[in-house]
């Protein structure tokens, strides 16, 4: 097996690992940051909506709730309507930008579900194409990206206005 080394990655890793109280949890401190820095494109009265760092596809998103909690059945109901209604704004932000086959919305709930930051739920909305699992992704092992983060962040944060709430 080829290794790609993602040196860079580390300090996110690092970070993640430790995610149990809010003052350690990566997703509890990128509000604090200005939205260009924390990729942040959207900002609602109780949830948050931020590019993934190391997306699956170009547009992939997380939508975060301020509240640091690790379970869906412990959000209080206005976070977790804000959550879908900004899922289904996201749906369309994702349709209008990329033009894609398909969407995948969910969410990974504690480390065994796949979660790699298990104290802090968030769900992942990111558009799909049919054959977009390439020869890189199930024979390398690696994802290839055709889009900076810094241009899906453009693209995103000035098309998310453009969609009714």
């Amino acid at each position: 097996m080829d290794y790609l080394w993602t040196p860079w990655r580390y300090q996110y890793i690092a970070s993640a690992r430790n995610d149990e109280q809010p003052d350690a949890c990566i997703l509890c401190r990128l509000p604090q940051l200005a939205d260009p820095d924390a990729k942040i494109v959207y900002r609602g009265a109780y949830c948050y909506i931020v590019l993934n760092s190391f997306p699956y596809t170009s547009g992939h998103v997380m939508i975060v709730p301020f509240t640091h909690i690790a379970e869906l059945e412990k959000l209080p109901a206005t976070d977790a309507q804000e959550i879908m209604s900004l899922s289904q704004r996201m749906e369309t932000v994702l349709r209008r930008v990329y033009s894609p086959h398909g969407i995948n919305l969910g969410m990974n709930i504690g480390r065994a579900a796949g979660a790699g930051i298990a104290g802090h739920i968030h769900m992942h909305v990111l558009p799909r194409w049919v054959g977009d699992a390439n020869f890189m992704t199930v024979a390398a092992e690696s994802r290839v990206l055709p889009e900076a983060l810094e241009i899906t962040y453009t693209r995103i944060r000035s098309a998310i206005g453009d969609v009714a709430r």
